[in-house]
């Protein structure tokens, strides 16, 4: 191979989906050329040509790092920096190097298809980013992609799996993450104005090398059959994202329900996002939706730490019903991760103003973390097992999830409509228990309402394609609610909304039977009302619950 120079051939194709998950990402490094001329050029396939000279070759390793302008970026604002900042990270993640934005820089993004992969440890600082979205050519594609060079493989000869099982036969080469999949069977069939026909059967877990699964994420369900079983290698060294000031031109397309990925896609395990801001500007009286500007997919133990977001303004579409229906659009998303860790975070937007979305959704999760975050919103669509909210102010919409395991909120102030809603178009499920402990509840941030710690809606007569459960024990411990500004013939805090308002007494019957909460522990519970805590509007329905009321 000639010494000389380097051609780097950087090919980064393929959509992400939001709320699909899969991102289909091929990159492509040739070193081919003798050219001596330091480069970057687009070839009439548009794949991107990186000449480096051997002399900056040298300087660069010399240097340990490299830098945008060193690959041609203008850094003025005007100018697309677009394949600069791709060839950069290219020839880094060749050769190692961490990469370096020039502080005083703004790096214009445009809307060309281009994915910038990063595989080594990238430092925005103080440099602004525009990421124009009024043009984009293809809303699937994301701007970065923060990825692994260990690949995914196949795992062969795994047929069926037991919920909690601690091990699986494999050797492998080092700890991995498994996603499993059974086609045959649909779960989260989700009911209401966005009703679907339900999402394959998915679990995703960690095992080390002898194929031993890490409990603290156990298997959470029985596969009676396998479709696909696959391994992605977990990166044993933390990458590094660091700094950066990001602001979105937002688009205008048409509302509907085409999200854009215009984003930072984390598809490695063990990274570390810290110090980075980003803002939102132009949105109008439309657009399509966000499927969040920090991504974490297909991967375990991430970190977002001292990060600003941003709220994304509510529009409306038409449902899946054929009725209007708001659009879920999110600066923070997760789906299919493990050991996600949200640290002190906060949002530029009121956390009160209704007219932003909520910040994060998330799918198929495991271990989701808030601690210190001021945020409008935590919310697991399709299943979280184990979720701690501690620390923290949540807004105006509040704690919304439906999974299993433990759902522990401490030390925080929610400001939603409820303490914990379970989201009723997944069934109102918690297939484990509740905590509730040292906290604060301020019902819809003061305005008047007659409030329910726990939220949802069950009928019984929708399949969602799992057995729904009510918390088995719900433990509330030195709770303060502010109701001071509650309606006339205002009766008090409910513990429980009226979760089906056509179950009055034991003539109506639910097709698929509502697993309701077996125990309630109440401990200091400081009511601004002087009203006592009331078990629900409904009292038939939860007449069989034991409350343990003791002062």
């Amino acid at each position: 191979m000639p010494k000389y120079a380097l051609l780097i051939l950087l090919l980064l194709t393929g959509p992400f989906v939001a709320h699909g998950q899969n991102v289909n990402l091929a990159d492509s490094v040739v070193v081919t050329s003798e050219d001596t001329k330091t480069g970057v050029y687009t070839n009439e396939k548009g794949v991107l040509q990186v000449n480096v000279s051997p002399k900056n070759v040298r300087k660069y390793k010399a240097a340990g790092v490299v830098r945008y302008g060193d690959f041609g970026a203008q850094g003025d604002g005007k100018a697309d920096d677009l394949d600069a900042i791709a060839a950069t990270h290219a020839f880094a993640n060749m050769h190692g190097l961490p990469v370096k934005a020039d502080d005083g820089a703004t790096y214009y993004i445009g809307g060309k298809e281009r994915t910038v992969m990063i595989r080594t440890d990238t430092d925005f600082g103080k440099a602004a980013f525009i990421i124009d979205d009024t043009e984009v050519q293809n809303r699937d594609a994301s701007v970065f992609t923060v990825g692994s060079s260990l690949k995914p493989f196949k795992l062969e000869g795994i047929f069926s799996l037991k919920r909690n099982q601690e091990k699986i036969d494999a050797s492998l080469p080092g700890s991995c993450l498994i996603t499993v999949t059974n086609s045959n069977v649909k779960q989260y069939i989700r009911f209401g104005l966005n009703q679907n026909n339900g999402s394959s059967q998915t679990d995703i877990f960690v095992v080390d090398k002898s194929g031993k699964v890490d409990m603290n994420a156990p298997i959470i369900w029985n596969f009676d059959q396998i479709t696909d079983i696959s391994a992605r290698p977990i990166d044993e060294k933390l990458l590094k994202i660091t700094g950066g000031r990001f602001t979105t031109i937002a688009n205008k397309a048409e509302s509907k329900y085409t999200y854009y990925s215009r984003n930072i896609a984390i598809r490695r395990s063990n990274v570390l996002v810290e110090g980075l801001e980003h803002r939102i500007t132009g949105e109008g009286d439309h657009g399509a939706p966000y499927g969040g500007f920090i991504n974490v997919g297909e991967c375990a133990y991430v970190t977002v730490k001292n990060c600003v977001l941003t709220g994304h303004k509510t529009y409306n579409t038409i449902g899946a019903a054929g009725k209007p229906v708001s659009m879920g659009t999110y600066d923070l998303l997760a789906n299919r991760a493990l050991n996600i860790s949200f640290v002190n975070c906060s949002q530029t937007n009121d956390i009160d103003d209704n007219t932003y979305w909520g910040i994060l959704g998330s799918n198929f999760c495991k271990n989701l973390l808030y601690d210190h975050c001021t945020l409008s919103r935590f919310d697991a669509h399709q299943g979280v097992a184990n979720a701690t909210i501690r620390n923290s102010t949540l807004g105006h919409m509040g704690i919304n999830a439906i999974g299993s395991g433990l759902l522990l909120v401490e030390n925080s102030t929610i400001r939603g409509r409820s303490i914990v809603n379970l989201r009723p178009d997944y069934g109102s499920t918690w297939q484990g228990e509740l905590v509730i402990r040292n906290c604060v509840f301020v019902p819809v941030g003061g305005k008047p309402v007659s409030a329910s710690l726990i939220s949802g809606s069950y009928s019984g007569q929708h399949d969602f394609g799992y057995t729904c459960y009510m918390p088995e024990r719900i433990t509330i411990e030195n709770l303060r609610i502010d109701d001071s500004q509650h309606p006339e013939n205002y009766q008090g805090p409910a513990l429980f909304a009226n979760f089906n308002t056509e179950m009055k007494d034991s003539s109506y019957q639910e097709k698929y039977p509502y697993v309701k909460t077996k125990e309630v522990i109440l401990r200091e519970i400081k009511v601004a009302s002087g009203k006592s805590v009331r078990v629900s509007d409904n009292p038939f329905m939860f007449k069989d619950v034991k409350v343990d009321a003791k002062r």
